[in-house]
């Protein structure tokens, strides 16, 4: 069993947001799902790291998480900015039973054990946004990733984010400080496209090996990160 990841999917089957509009994003659909069915099996572990839908509200995402179901694999969804859907995880957990999302899971205040790994995560917060500067929700949000990592128990740690926790030469403090709390070593993130891309952490930084997934910044194709 490997796994995968990959965020910002952007996904709009049952709305009128297609992301075909913007460069690069030309046929990306069909893209994405052909990478997807010739890498992954249904064994796998897929963590979507934010962006999943543009749906505004939960019952309309039924066109996209169904599209999500099609694919082979187990996926666990993190909260992104423009995730206008996302509500308690108890209404998300009973939507997706109902539904029959079976392989689509939350990835909220818990975590997933992939591997003998403990995949954690939660949204974070845009630091290097002086217009979006909260210390009470970077506070939340750092209590968040604490919790997922607490979840994780004794077993080694992944950390995935909506939101860079990290730039060339800053980072979102309050985070990165969790992420060593918890002895975590690797963090995926997404958020960023098209010119941004090229300001995006490829590497390690205070110890921490970082890799940006967001869709069109690895070429509309799932990144395996073990197996």
């Amino acid at each position: 069993m490997a796994i995968f990841a990959i965020g910002d999917l952007h996904l709009s089957l049952g709305g009128s947001k297609p992301m075909d509009i913007f460069p690069g994003w030309e046929g990306y659909l069909p893209k994405l799902e052909a990478n997807w069915r010739r890498l992954i099996a249904p064994d796998d572990t897929v963590v979507l790291v934010g962006d999943t839908s543009w749906a505004m509200n939960l019952k309309d995402t039924k066109a996209d998480f169904a599209f999500i179901e099609s694919l082979p694999g187990q996926k666990w969804i993190l909260k992104g900015n423009h995730d206008y859907w996302w509500t308690t995880r108890a209404k998300m957990d009973r939507f997706l039973q109902e539904n029959g999302f079976t392989s689509l899971h939350i990835l909220h205040n818990n975590a997933c054990i992939a591997e003998s790994v403990a995949l954690c995560g939660s949204r974070g917060w845009p630091f290097d946004d002086a217009s979006a500067q909260d210390a009470k929700v970077m506070a939340r949000e750092a209590g968040r990733l604490r919790m997922s990592l607490a979840a994780g128990g004794d077993c080694e740690k992944w950390a995935f984010l909506h939101y860079p926790p990290v730039y060339p030469g800053t980072c979102a403090r309050e985070l990165v400080d969790v992420l060593h709390e918890f002895g975590v070593t690797r963090c995926w993130y997404g958020h960023l496209h098209g010119k941004a891309i090229h300001y995006a952490v490829q590497g390690e930084q205070e110890g921490i090996r970082y890799r940006l997934v967001s869709a069109d910044g690895i070429g509309f194709c799932p990144i395996k990160i073990r197996g």
